[in-house]
């Protein structure tokens, strides 16, 4: 079955959040309720959008969103050469198992492509072990000249 690609709405939020649960709450055990992990998720997922911080894209089959991709702009301080000058940050890269099979390809050449036409100068993402690969045929690769500070109060398992 085909799935159309589209940029969200913010009308996706709360299936958009629905997904995320389901995303995040196979890796690790919810410190909080499914209620009210959606209800702020996509409250937060339908402000994102709207003002156009985040942009996400989705996949949808038979009318229902099946996947997505989200990706942040991050702007770089004015530079007087001939450099871009602005990163990209993708995250949440999610299609539900019943549908696999090239959706996530789908939805990674969509926010690739839009990035290209955007001039963003690199795109940065953490990978889970499962999709890395699919993140290497399209060019990732690891770059030992990034630096990051994890803060004590984060878990290592965030996307």
């Amino acid at each position: 079955m085909t799935a159309e690609i589209r940029q969200a709405v913010p009308a996706d939020a709360r299936a958009l959040a629905e997904l995320r649960w389901e995303f995040r709450s196979g890796k690790t055990p919810p410190t909080e309720t499914h209620e009210a992990f959606v209800d702020r998720c996509a409250t937060w997922m339908s402000l994102e959008l709207a003002r156009g911080a985040w942009r996400a894209w989705v996949a949808a089959q038979d009318g229902r969103i099946v996947g997505q991709i989200w990706l942040q702009v991050l702007s770089k301080l004015p530079n007087p050469a001939d450099e871009l000058e602005q990163h990209a940050y993708i995250s949440n890269v999610y299609v539900t198992p019943s549908a696999r099979g090239g959706i996530g390809t789908r939805l990674l050449r969509t926010a690739l492509d839009w990035a290209r036409s955007n001039r963003i100068d690199r795109v940065v993402l953490w990978p889970t072990a499962r999709s890395r690969t699919m993140y290497e045929r399209h060019g990732f690769r690891a770059n030992g000249d990034v630096l990051e500070l994890i803060s004590s109060s984060s878990s290592s398992t965030r996307q």
